[in-house]
């Protein structure tokens, strides 16, 4: 029986996507878990897997179209079975190439209703996420490049045919060496048109600061242990394996939801919602902005499966090709800027959710311990908390409940 491909929705934030590539066509056949087509939202392109095993028997909108969420995109069945036609996706904002002819299609299209075949002669380029990390890390100038993506977008393979070609109005060269050691200082203003991403970010934590009374609790923590025991477990793990303390602090503030359900939860109206799954988002930086992953169920997973799912979902990320899953589902949020050796600072409440912790750098420092000043390992992290769903008293036997975990990591093992 045919089964209808709809729009995933990404967030309680996302309300439509572009639809930017058709990974299979009509006519070919797909298994359920393979890739159908590669949508783009505020936060990433990502890549929409089938539901389902069989032929692509329809694509019911074209490359370009902007498509709501839970809007219907492709059909797939068994070849040769007959479909009804399922309502056309009504969408103002669609765009593809004025030179591209659409794929044989068994029910109707949304119609485009903007032409472009380049991109615009100013104003930002139009690009894709991947298609800007490659550029960016390869020197590449977008804004020389003829687009051969939706509506004249800028795709991955554009960037790489530039590379391959050498084209120096494209390509970066390096300079003259500096003789003088003097670095040339520009005065000019310059501009910089925000990414979706940026803008979506923005309008979220607007949002979040105008709508939420946040507070904000501080504890230091100990990390001896914590340490010593990454250090003997990484003895055992292959280097690719290998285990970080940021891994311990999702375990552990997983762990301590559990005995503190009032901050793993939502507000609606005048009801609190408790989550009854502990999914533990983590921020990954990523080309233009910041986006989260899920750790799904971290309570129940170890180390070594947080490590490697974090590992694998913070690498699609950075490509731009992260999984629907990979960022849906999120109970509570952590930030994690110890790499970046900074001691303390405070974070915005994620919304919907009622939490958000703050994790500095772990660092020798001296301590007095009974007496004598001795050399320790001490973090800092700061939980902010959505006022309207908990209370001070809550989270600060929240942050002395982590503590238990993290100053005595062989509870996480048992």
């Amino acid at each position: 029986m045919a089964e209808t491909i709809n729009m995933p929705k990404l967030g309680f934030d996302m309300a439509e996507g572009l639809l930017v590539r058709w990974v299979k066509q009509v006519g070919e056949n797909i298994n359920k878990g393979d890739v159908l087509a590669e949508i783009e939202t505020d936060k990433a392109t990502v890549e929409v897997e089938s539901s389902a095993s069989g032929v692509v028997l329809s694509h019911i909108v074209d490359q370009g179209s902007i498509v709501p969420v839970n809007a219907p995109i492709a059909i797939v069945g068994a070849e040769g079975e007959k479909v009804d036609a399922p309502a056309k996706v009504e969408s103002g904002k669609s765009e593809v190439k004025a030179d591209e002819k659409p794929a044989p299609q068994s029910a109707p299209t949304a119609a485009p209703v903007a032409q472009t075949s380049a991109p615009a002669a100013s104003g930002p380029v139009k690009a894709s996420p991947l298609a800007r990390k490659v550029a960016k890390d390869n020197g590449v100038n977008l804004a020389s490049l003829q687009g051969t993506g939706p509506g004249g977008r800028v795709v991955r393979k554009d960037v790489e045919a530039a590379l391959s070609s050498g084209q120096p109005s494209a390509v970066s060269r390096p300079s003259a060496p500096i003789t003088n050691y003097q670095l040339p200082v520009s005065t000019e203003d310059k501009v910089i048109a925000t990414t979706k991403l940026r803008q979506a970010i923005g309008r979220r934590l607007v949002e979040s600061k105008q709508t939420i009374p946040h507070f904000y609790v501080t504890h230091e923590y100990k990390m001896e242990a914590v340490m010593e025991m990454r250090k003997q477990i990484n003895a055992y793990l292959p280097e690719n394996e290998k285990v970080s303390v940021n891994d311990f602090i999702i375990k552990a503030t997983a762990l301590t939801l559990r005995q503190f359900p009032n901050l793993n939860a939502t507000i609606k109206g005048n009801e609190i919602i408790q989550f009854g799954h502990v999914n533990v988002s983590v921020a990954v930086t990523v080309p233009g902005g910041l986006m989260t992953v899920v750790v799904k169920d971290a309570d129940v997973k170890s180390l070594r499966q947080i490590s490697g799912e974090i590992k694998a979902m913070a690498g699609r990320a950075r490509e731009g090709k992260v999984k629907p899953e990979d960022v849906d589902g999120s109970t509570f949020s952590t930030s994690n800027l110890g790499m970046y050796d900074v001691e303390e600072f405070i974070a915005i409440v994620n919304p919907p959710e009622a939490a958000i912790l703050a994790i500095g750098s772990a660092k020798e420092t001296p301590v007095v311990v009974n007496g004598e000043i001795k050399i320790g390992s001490r973090m800092k992290a700061t939980i902010s908390v959505d006022h309207r769903v908990s209370d001070g008293a809550e989270a600060a036997q929240f942050m002395q409940k982590l503590a238990e975990f993290l100053e005595n990591p062989v509870r996480m093992l048992v």
